[in-house]
Order: C-alpha cells, then sequence, then structure tokens
C-alpha cells in the first residue's frame, strides 16, 4: 500500500455512515494469520495497524477524529474477546480475535530477526533492554516521549522526528496509549517519509516485560481480561470499564459491522451485519 492510499484500498467499500448508525470496518485476521501477513509487508511502504478493544470501540462511535484514524489505518485487528462476544450476540457475527499483546510477543519471538531494525515508540530505557535481550535483537531504536507529551507541539514533533530518523524499519510498535499512538500513526502516514510497518500496540510491551500483569489464558479466553486489570488497578480502571465502558451496548445495537475478509489482495467480498 502506497503512502497515499488508504485502508481500504481493494477492498469492498462499506455503504456511507446514516444517522444513528456508525460503520465498524474489522478485518478478518487471527493471530496466525496476520503474523504472516506482517512478515510479508517489507520495508519499501509503510501502514499503521490499529487493534481496538471496547474503550476503542465507545471512542469511535463518539469521536468523528478518532473514526478518521481508524479509517487511514492500513488493518483493523480486534483486540478484545468481550467485544468479539459481544458481536456475535448482538449482530450475529463472528470474527477472530488478535490482540496487541498477543501479536506484539508472536512478531518478536517468530519474525523479527535479530538484524531487523525495530522501533519502539514508549516503554522505559529498562523495558527496552529487557525486550533486546530476550529476544536477541540487535537493532531496536527506542524513544520515550514526556507523560502528557500529544499536547505539546514541540513533543509530537520530537516522536514524528525519532520514527523517521529511524526508518526504514521492520516494526515500529507504538506504545504510547490510545488515542496518541494512532494520533502518531497517521501523521507519519500523512508526513510520507516512512517506510515499515508500525502497529498500535498499547500496553503490550508492560505485558512482554512484566511491568504489568497479564490476565491468565483462560480469563483471557472467556472475555474477562477486563475484569482482571480492573482488580489490579480499579482506581484507573473503574470509570473506563463501568462508566465509559457500558456505552459499548447501545453503540454496538446501533452500529452496522463490516468484516473484511482476509486475502492476499484483500478484494474478496465482505460480510455486512446490521440490524
Amino acid at each position: 500500500m502506497d503512502n497515499n492510499n488508504t485502508a481500504n484500498s481493494g477492498v469492498t467499500a462499506a455503504r456511507p455512515e446514516t444517522a444513528g448508525a456508525v460503520v465498524h470496518e474489522i478485518d478478518d485476521f487471527d493471530l496466525e494469520a496476520f503474523a504472516c501477513v506482517a512478515s510479508r509487508f517489507g520495508q519499501d511502504r509503510y501502514g499503521y495497524v490499529v487493534t481496538p478493544n471496547v474503550d476503542h470501540l465507545v471512542r469511535y462511535h463518539e469521536d468523528s477524529e478518532f473514526r478518521r484514524l481508524y479509517k487511514a489505518a492500513s488493518y483493523v485487528l480486534l483486540d478484545s474477546r468481550f467485544a468479539c462476544h459481544l458481536f456475535r450476540i448482538v449482530k450475529g457475527i463472528r470474527l477472530p480475535v488478535c490482540t496487541g499483546a498477543d501479536l506484539t510477543k508472536a512478531l518478536l519471538s517468530d519474525v523479527v530477526e535479530p538484524s531487523d531494525r525495530v522501533v519502539l515508540l514508549g516503554a522505559s530505557d529498562e523495558q527496552a533492554e529487557h525486550l533486546a535481550s530476550r529476544y536477541g535483537l540487535r537493532n531496536v531504536r527506542h524513544f520515550n516521549p514526556p507523560m502528557g507529551f500529544i499536547k505539546n507541539p514541540t513533543a509530537v514533533e520530537d516522536c514524528l522526528q525519532f520514527v523517521e530518523s529511524a526508518s526504514p524499519f521492520r516494526f515500529c510498535f507504538l506504545a504510547v496509549g490510545c488515542p496518541q499512538q494512532e494520533i502518531i500513526a497517521e501523521r507519519l502516514l500523512q508526513r510520507g517519509t516512512v517506510r515499515g510497518l508500525a502497529l498500535c500496540v498499547g500496553a503490550s510491551l508492560n505485558f512482554l516485560t512484566g511491568a504489568e500483569p497479564r490476565a491468565p489464558k483462560w480469563v483471557q479466553h472467556c472475555g474477562f481480561e477486563w475484569m482482571f486489570r480492573l482488580i489490579q488497578n480499579p482506581k484507573r480502571m473503574a470509570y473506563r470499564y463501568f462508566v465509559r465502558g457500558s456505552r459499548i451496548f447501545l453503540h454496538v445495537w446501533r452500529a452496522r459491522v463490516v468484516q473484511r475478509r482476509a486475502g492476499a489482495d484483500r478484494q474478496s467480498a465482505t460480510v455486512d451485519a446490521s440490524n
């Protein structure tokens, strides 16, 4: 995909949004399938991956600017098993799950070669060193912007220039939280100078380095990882899950969901689920 193309190149276009019906386009990739796609992406073009969880889906419904960031993404991978269950019950559509944390681990473990350039935006210096040592990476470029950087144009420019200076790269892991990471990813697209695949992966680097515990596998598969995180950090997560997150039920009921079929050229048909 060239820099000037959007994520929908070669994909059957969804119908325009109508009043009260926001369109979700989500790619039909599980972890194994997308790891193969990412491994072949190369370094002669740029694209970015977004990984929506419930909080992101709520933001997508309520913020038109955030929708714009998602629509410019090359790939949209469902990060939430809870949302997966909800889409199945409410819309009758089965979507695969490919979490940012699992994808990050799979790419670092099974795809990245020791000499490949890997860019990390976010995480501490200690975490970057830990990842380099754990996965035998010899060409890591790391930058951790200050808290609240997205409100400071100079700090944002520093981030953009850092990633551009590290281009071309195999992968760039953007781990600075939502919507900061999506903003950076889209601005890199607009500037048109970087090459490689960027992934908006949130807390994934924290999970991989042990800075933040992740729910046991059985909890993840039941769709209750959010509850595990709530128990770990109730002060931070209570509003996100109980107040903001509860709005997902109304939003999903009103939404249109378009499942973009996986394929070599992304030109196969979509499946549309709507009430």
